[in-house]
């Protein structure tokens, strides 16, 4: 399948505004809340699985541009990934959280506008890029989405 560069930006506006619009009013609670899946061994919260989501997207971004990925993060399975990047997020706060989910996000509109032509023209798979979009969506409803709705009784308290 060939994806044309409006329907990428396309979709992965559309995946931001779902996630910027469930996330931006949370409370600190909220923020907090675990999720109802384990996704690792670290004890993610929805904070977490934000940081996660934009951390695949920054991640996706280098790939656009051709850039290496940080030193550290060089020959890490996903897992090993996944835990680096919980270290480097868990103790920073929803606040910071929130506006690098946001700076990200202009990042990329940006790549993906800068993006060679070429990019564009080669047969992929129909979930290409998945980490602008489909790896977003399933984080926000498997995690995040679920996590707070589990929280909508005490919320009302």
């Amino acid at each position: 399948m060939r994806h044309t560069r409006a329907q990428v930006i396309k979709r992965a506006i559309r995946e931001f505004s779902r996630l910027d619009r469930l996330v931006a009013r949370l409370t600190a609670a909220q923020w907090t809340l675990p999720l109802g899946r384990p996704e690792t061994k670290d004890s993610w919260t929805v904070k977490d699985s934000l940081a996660h989501i934009t951390h695949w997207k920054a991640d996706q971004i280098r790939r656009f541009r051709r850039q290496r990925p940080p030193a550290d993060e060089r020959d890490l399975d996903i897992t090993a990934g996944n835990h680096l990047i919980y270290l480097r997020w868990r103790k920073r706060s929803a606040k910071e959280v929130l506006a690098w989910h946001r700076k990200v996000q202009r990042d990329l509109l940006a790549a993906l506008q800068e993006a060679p032509a070429e990019l564009f023209r080669r047969e992929r798979g129909a979930d290409w890029p998945y980490d602008i979009d489909g790896h977003s969506a399933d984080h926000r409803i498997k995690d995040i989405e679920r996590a707070l709705g589990k929280n909508k009784s005490s919320a009302r308290r």
